[in-house]
């Protein structure tokens, strides 16, 4: 079964191409509102209804069967899948059907300057009322994402493809889509599965030149419980110069791909660990969607000698890392 998950800015005509879609495909479009009616009466009451129409929130409450209603919306949106064909209005599907082979995620975007152009028509208001309008609605796009999966809404990772409205009307948009879907039939897999997939053969690559030896005896404990592995993978930019050009960027030692997570490891003086922890805290205000630990001295060693790893290299205080 074919899943289109289509996440949009507002005012981006992004309904419009799901409507268009789901009539062209002859499948069912899922929207929030569809959901509110149909799905949620079953295990809501007035109260219920109410309040999942005004805050996020209340998603993470439990309804009457005694899971939370997101986990009652995505049981249900995953049960309907496999069924039947449908395109997904929002609801965070792009993050519930991730792992999925037979899912496609799309994301609409448009300028800012058309959006509000559309939405002064749309409601007969002002230009400041619209910027306004389009704020609070973005807001919210995000937010329910943030608060139900700890994920960045406009995270480009997300989707498979990103269609400029600007450029592309819904009839070109949805056939675009449709030659994706098409195209998706002969060569089914998930989004993650080639980062999944290049991760695993990096982590059985033993020529690799670590920095240190701690890192080596850190990856050999990884390799110890089977957790896939991928060594500075990622350099995310941390500072820029007046033109633009990247001027500090920080490459965490490891990353773990089954837990969506970076791990920097520290043995170093004290000096070169509070530097360490700025780029940390840094990157976590600019990537807030990225997770990110440090593994400090005293742990790591708690580490090697609970799995019998005694080669600790007294000189690893010497010198800064390559970051």
């Amino acid at each position: 079964m074919l899943t289109i998950t289509i996440s949009r800015q507002t005012s981006s005509l992004g309904d419009e191409i799901a409507s268009e879609l789901a009539d062209k495909l002859g499948i069912r479009l899922i929207t929030r509102d569809y959901v509110v009616e149909n799905w949620l009466p079953e295990v809501a009451d007035e109260h219920d209804l109410h309040m999942l129409k005004e805050t996020s929130k209340y998603y993470l409450r439990a309804c009457q069967t005694g899971q939370t209603f997101k986990e009652y919306i995505i049981d249900r949106l995953k049960k309907t899948a496999e069924k039947e064909s449908l395109v997904i209005l929002g609801l965070g599907s792009q993050i519930i059907f991730k792992d999925y082979a037979h899912a496609i995620h799309i994301k609409v975007i448009c300028s800012e300057k058309r959006r509000i152009r559309r939405v002064m028509n749309k409601y007969n208001i002002n230009h400041e009322q619209a910027v306004r309008t389009i704020d609070l609605s973005d807001r919210k796009h995000r937010r329910y994402v943030h608060r139900l999966f700890n994920r960045d809404w406009g995270n480009v990772s997300l989707y498979h493809i990103s269609i400029n409205t600007d450029g592309l009307d819904v009839q070109e948009s949805a056939n675009l889509i449709i030659h994706i879907s098409e195209m998706k039939k002969e060569n089914p897999q998930p989004l993650y599965k080639k980062i999944e997939k290049l991760s695993a053969e990096k982590s059985s690559n033993k020529n690799i030149n670590f920095v240190h030896e701690s890192e080596k005896d850190f990856a050999d404990i990884l390799d110890m419980y089977n957790i896939k592995w991928d060594y500075e993978p990622s350099e995310f930019p941390l500072e820029w110069d007046a033109e633009g050009n990247i001027s500090l960027g920080f490459r965490p030692d490891f990353y773990l791909p089954e837990f969506d997570t970076y791990i920097e490891i520290t043995t170093m003086k004290q000096k070169y660990v509070t530097e360490k922890n700025k780029k940390v805290k840094l990157l976590q205000e600019l990537y807030p969607d990225i997770n990110i630990y440090i593994v400090y001295k005293k742990d790591y060693h708690k580490l090697l000698k609970r799995f019998g790893i005694n080669n600790i290299n007294k000189e690893e205080d010497v010198g800064e890392e390559n970051e």
